[in-house]
């Protein structure tokens, strides 16, 4: 999706996404190995009653399906961050996550070189209880040379 089709207000949904219990043993070993994210058996006795997802592998998702629905073939660079994060809910494995992105702003520098926009990033499980929230900013590249050297030659 190019920064011009970006409007205040427009909602975007994606996803269903499924989470598996290999998914979420490999993401924790890998990125986050806490207990009650890489030891099933331990996990059922604990606070969360069973294994669940890092919050961290949780914006990995919503990342890729953002990525692979909307910026691959943008002219998004980069971020400069989150306004805030949070995880509500836990992610279990077998949940299915879908996600929606609200744009609340969009922007271009005073070069016009870079635009920004700004939105929120709900992701819900299959019971549309919202697990993550999250306000992002994405930079795109809006240089005349970008135009130039872009994908599709625009």
């Amino acid at each position: 999706m190019r920064y011009a089709e970006f409007v205040v207000g427009q909602m975007i949904e994606l996803g269903p996404v499924g989470v598996s219990q290999e998914q979420v043993l490999a993401f924790a070993r890998e990125h986050d190995p806490q207990w009650f994210h890489v030891d099933p058996e331990r996990a059922a006795s604990g606070r969360w009653g069973g294994l669940i997802a890092s919050g961290w592998q949780t914006c990995a998702l919503a990342m890729r399906m953002v990525v692979e629905n909307l910026l691959h073939d943008s002219e998004a660079f980069g971020s400069p961050g989150l306004s805030y994060l949070k995880w509500l809910t836990p992610v279990r494995p077998g949940d299915a996550l879908s996600l929606r992105l609200t744009v609340l702003e969009t922007r271009r520098s005073g070069s016009g070189a870079v635009g920004s926009v700004r939105w929120r990033w709900q992701m819900f499980n299959a019971s549309a209880v919202e697990v993550l929230d999250l306000e992002a900013t994405s930079l795109f590249d809006l240089s005349p040379a970008h135009e130039t050297h872009s994908p599709a030659g625009r």
